[in-house]
Formats: C-alpha cells, sequence, structure tokens
C-alpha cells in the first residue's frame, strides 16, 4: 500500500462533464492506499478462502426486479461486444451485453477464463463483492474524497493524473480505447481488453492503475452533483463521505430501488470521441448489483 498524506484539495472539476461540478475544496485525512487494484490472483485467494459467491454467479430475485422478463434472471454479467457494424445511434446496448455465465473466473463468457491473466485487475465485481473482499483483508473500499485525492498524484489544476496533456510526447501513460469507440480499435490483438497492472507508470504518488483499465467503486452514493462549496474557509467539509440514500436511486427506474454508488478513474473502453473520463475528477454512477467486464476496485485503510 502506498500512504496519502492528508491534506485539504480542489475536488471535482468545472470544466467537464455536469456531474464533476462544482470543483470545491475537501480536507482529507492521511490514509494508505492499494498500489494497485485487485487482481485476479489476489481474487482468487479470497474466494478459496471463504468460498465466497459473486453476485454474478447468483440468479435474481425476482422481487427486485419488478417486470423483468423471467428468462433473464439467470446469473450473469455485462460484457462488452464490440459491433461488427456502423453504429448509429447512442444506445449502448449495440456495444453491451448481458451474457449469462460472464462472471470473475469467466470474464468474456462462454468458455472463457483467466489463464495468463492473473496479474489482471479482477472485474465481473459488484459493490457487495468488493466490499466482502476489503472486508476480509482487513481494509475498507476508499471514499470518492479519498480515491480522487490519490488518483491526482499530488498535482492541483490539471487534466490527468499526470498533467494536461493525454499522451506527453506521444506516450501512452494509461490503459485506454486508442481507435475510434467502439468500432475501432488500433490496439494489437489481445491488448483491447485489460491489461496486468503496473503495465504503465505510476503517478506522483507512486500508485498504478489509477486512470484507465478498469473503473474503481467507492464507498459513496451517487450524487447528480457536487455541493456548492463551502462559504468560509472554517466550514470546508472534513472527510466527506458522499451523497444520499434515497437520492441514489436512478429516476429513470422508480420501480427498482437498487442504491448506486460512484465509480472512478475510466477504463479501457474511455476514449476521446465518446468518453474522456479517463481523469480524477471524472465520476460514474453505477447500481450496486451491477457488474461489467470493466469495473474493478482497490481498497484503503485509514490511520
Amino acid at each position: 500500500m502506498v500512504w496519502i498524506p492528508g491534506r485539504t484539495y480542489q475536488m471535482g472539476s468545472d470544466r467537464a462533464y455536469p456531474e464533476e461540478a462544482p470543483a470545491h475544496p475537501v480536507a482529507v485525512d492521511g490514509f494508505w492506499i492499494d498500489a494497485a487494484p485487485v487482481t485476479n490472483r489476489q481474487f482468487a485467494a479470497f474466494v478459496k478462502a471463504t468460498g465466497h459467491v459473486t453476485v454474478a454467479e447468483k440468479a435474481p430475485d425476482p422481487k427486485d426486479y419488478p417486470g423483468a422478463l423471467p428468462n433473464m434472471l439467470r446469473a450473469g454479467s455485462l460484457v462488452f461486444s464490440p459491433p461488427k457494424g456502423p453504429v448509429n445511434s447512442p444506445d449502448i446496448s449495440q456495444w453491451w451485453s448481458f451474457k449469462f455465465g460472464a462472471n470473475w473466473r469467466h470474464p468474456y463468457g462462454g468458455r472463457s477464463d483467466i489463464r495468463g491473466k492473473l496479474d489482471h485487475p479482477v472485474v465481473h465485481v459488484a459493490y457487495a463483492d468488493a466490499k466482502a473482499y476489503a472486508e476480509w483483508v482487513g481494509k475498507d473500499l476508499p471514499t470518492e474524497a479519498e480515491w480522487e485525492l490519490a488518483a491526482r498524484g499530488g498535482l492541483e489544476g490539471v487534466e490527468f493524473a499526470w498533467g494536461d496533456e493525454l499522451s506527453p510526447d506521444g506516450k501512452l501513460m494509461a490503459n485506454t480505447w486508442q481507435g475510434t469507440f467502439p468500432t475501432h480499435s488500433t490496439k494489437p490483438p489481445g491488448l483491447d481488453r485489460t491489461t496486468p497492472i503496473r503495465s504503465f507508470p505510476p503517478n506522483g504518488y507512486g500508485i498504478y492503475d489509477m486512470i484507465g483499465n478498469v473503473w474503481e467503486w467507492t464507498s459513496d452514493f451517487w450524487s447528480t452533483r457536487h455541493p456548492e462549496p463551502a462559504a468560509k474557509s472554517c466550514c470546508i467539509p472534513q472527510n466527506p463521505r458522499g451523497g444520499d440514500l434515497e437520492a441514489s436511486f436512478d429516476p429513470r427506474q422508480p420501480q427498482i430501488r437498487i442504491a448506486r454508488r460512484v465509480l472512478k478513474g475510466g477504463s479501457h473502453l474511455c476514449a476521446p470521441n465518446y468518453c474522456r473520463r479517463y481523469r480524477p475528477a471524472a465520476r460514474h454512477a453505477e447500481p450496486e448489483d451491477t457488474s461489467t467486464s470493466h469495473v474493478g476496485f482497490r481498497c484503503v485503510k485509514r490511520a
């Protein structure tokens, strides 16, 4: 783990997506954070020791999903599947599919497995799975404020975790999409998904993969905006813990009361032409019960 000294910093951004605003000062106490995301190797050890069964490996309870088609209530997870033809609308079902049998052991469903990927970030983990692992190792999941402070690497007022250029002098700094999303990847075959941890340079704190590779769970409930900045310096939020449970529910699906948490960091699917969320300030809402082929996590330990 890496020690992050406590400090006051400017959280959020006024220059990108509306949910990142307003930028506002927060104070965070010092804490330890994993130097890299939790890997398949580490998660396998957890499962072997505890017998944990992930959310993706269980059939959903019909009571939690009123109106769901019975044939869809089977164990599985969301997998990115590149479209075979042109994309004519923003409908994400053109490149995301729910695959029965997809889980952390079978990241693409079917007969796929994690041989040769033990040092890749574990994926297809829902919030409860990440939380259970963290508790097993005597740690916790980071708050959004902790995660963002660590991701900034000691820098203030810059766009990325390493400065203001996405690829300084042409150097790739994180595992993000190369090419035109979602139809055309210019990466070599076999490198267009997750990559082994520590494949790219660490940030200023010596932490790897906080940007790109996989989105990461935080413990904060989702909110559509950050709170307005405090009017006086004495009122700067101390160790903020994020949004409200009720407000985190998706208003587009009022019949489904599944809390949403904040994801951070972007993933290997983030691209300039589609999703510029490969930045410390970026944030995304994810239902607690949802697992995908591009979401993982790391842990913290507070002093």
